[in-house]
C-alpha cells in the first residue's frame, strides 16, 4: 500500500463544505477555462468501440474495461481511458472553426492505477481540444496554451480562499518552463519521478516539456501513446517535443503532483515517426489514424487537466478520496480514517 500520512493532519473545512467547495470550484475553474481558450461544452462518451483506435493508450501498457454489446451482435466496446483522439474527431465533426475548441466532463475508469493518495480507479478530467493553424504548432503556442491553464488555476486558487479564509493560497504566481533534457542534466542520478519531485519543491509550479520521447540514457521521462501528442519533433532550442505536463508541488503531502498533461497533436508526419519509434505500425488501419493520414483532421492542441487533483491541491487535502467517491483497499481505508482522513 502507497499511503502518506501527514503528520497532525486536520480538514481545513467540513465534509459538507468541502462538497459546496468542490462543486464551486469546478464551475469557476470550467468557467474561466472555455472563456480563456474559446471552449464550447460537449457531451462525452463513456465508451468507444472497440479496434477504432479512439481509446487513449496512455502509457501503453494499461487495459481498458472491455463489454459486449448484446444488441449489436456482441460487438465490444472499451470504457474510455481518455479522450484524447476522440475529441480531435468532433473537432471536424462539429465543424469547429480555427481558433475555437470544445471542452467536456471526461469520466475514465483506469483499473490498472496504482491507488495511493493521489491516484484512484475513477479519473475525472476537464477535456479539452482546439482547432489551431499548422504554423501554430509550436512551442511559444503551446507555451501561451499553458500559461492560460495556468492563470485559472490561480484564479480558481482566490476564488476558494474568498470564500475560505482558512485556505490561504500559496502556488506561485508564475509557472517554471523546464525541458525534460534539461532536467535530466540537472539530476541526471535520479529517476523521473524524484526529478519532478527536486524541480516541484524548489519552483512550486513547472511545466516539463518532452514527455515521450528517449532522454540521453535511452529512456524516456514518462510514456506517451504515439499517436496523439507530438513528443518528437525538434523544436527551435534544440530539444525535442511540444507536450507536457503541469507538475505543483503538493505541501500536504511533500510531494510533486501533476494536475494537467497537455500538448499540440501530430500532424501525419509525426504521427508515422512516432509509430514507427514504438514499433506500432499496425495501428495505421485504424479509424482515427486513417482519417488523420487523409488529412481530414485538424491540426490542434489539447489536453486534460484532473478535476479532482485540482480540487485536492486547491482545498488542501491529503488524499483524492476526500474529493471523489471511489473504492480504495481496505487497509488504506482504515488507516485514514484513524488519521483524520476522511473518504467520501
Amino acid at each position: 500500500m502507497r499511503l502518506i500520512i501527514p503528520d497532525s493532519y486536520k480538514p481545513l473545512i467540513s465534509l459538507k463544505e468541502t462538497e459546496k467547495a468542490i462543486q464551486m470550484m469546478k464551475d469557476h475553474f470550467e468557467s474561466g477555462l472555455s472563456s480563456d481558450l474559446r471552449l464550447r461544452r460537449v457531451t462525452a462518451p463513456l465508451f468507444v468501440l472497440k479496434g477504432t483506435g479512439l481509446n487513449d493508450e496512455l502509457h501503453g501498457e494499461e487495459k481498458p474495461i472491455v463489454f459486449p454489446i448484446r444488441d449489436m451482435r456482441g460487438q465490444e466496446a472499451e470504457v474510455v481511458q481518455s479522450l484524447a483522439k476522440w475529441k480531435r474527431m468532433m473537432l471536424r465533426d462539429y465543424d469547429i472553426q480555427t481558433g475555437y475548441g470544445i471542452y467536456t466532463d471526461m469520466n475514465a475508469l483506469r483499473p490498472d492505477e496504482e491507488l495511493d493518495n493521489l491516484h484512484s480507479v475513477y479519473v475525472d478530467q476537464w477535456d479539452w481540444e482546439k482547432a489551431i493553424h499548422p504554423e501554430e504548432r509550436t512551442l511559444d503556442y503551446l507555451k501561451q496554451a499553458v500559461q492560460k491553464v495556468w492563470d485559472n488555476v490561480k484564479r480558481s486558487e482566490f476564488f476558494i480562499h474568498s470564500f475560505y479564509a482558512d485556505i490561504v493560497p500559496s502556488l506561485p504566481e508564475t509557472i517554471t518552463y523546464i525541458h525534460s533534457e534539461q532536467l535530466y542534466e540537472r539530476f541526471p542520478d535520479l529517476p523521473p519521478k524524484e526529478r519532478e519531485a527536486k524541480i516541484a519543491e524548489q519552483y512550486g509550479a513547472v511545466f516539463i516539456i518532452g514527455i515521450g520521447g528517449n532522454l540521453p540514457d535511452g529512456k524516456p521521462h514518462d510514456k506517451r501513446a504515439p499517436d496523439y501528442d507530438d513528443w518528437s519533433t525538434e523544436t527551435v532550442d534544440g530539444y525535442r517535443g511540444l507536450n507536457g505536463d503541469i507538475i505543483v508541488w503538493n505541501e500536504i503531502l511533500e510531494s510533486p503532483a501533476e494536475i494537467t498533461s497537455m500538448g499540440i497533436r501530430v500532424d501525419k508526419e509525426e504521427l508515422i515517426t512516432q509509430l514507427e519509434l514504438t514499433g506500432k505500425m499496425d495501428q495505421v488501419e485504424l479509424l482515427f489514424h486513417r482519417r488523420l493520414l487523409n488529412d481530414e483532421l485538424p491540426s490542434s492542441i489539447g489536453g486534460g487537466i484532473g478535476q479532482s487533483r485540482t480540487a485536492m491541491q486547491l482545498l488542501k487535502k491529503a488524499h483524492i478520496g476526500e474529493i471523489q467517491s471511489a473504492i480504495w483497499p481496505g487497509e488504506m481505508v482504515d488507516h485514514c480514517r484513524r488519521s483524520g482522513i476522511q473518504l467520501i
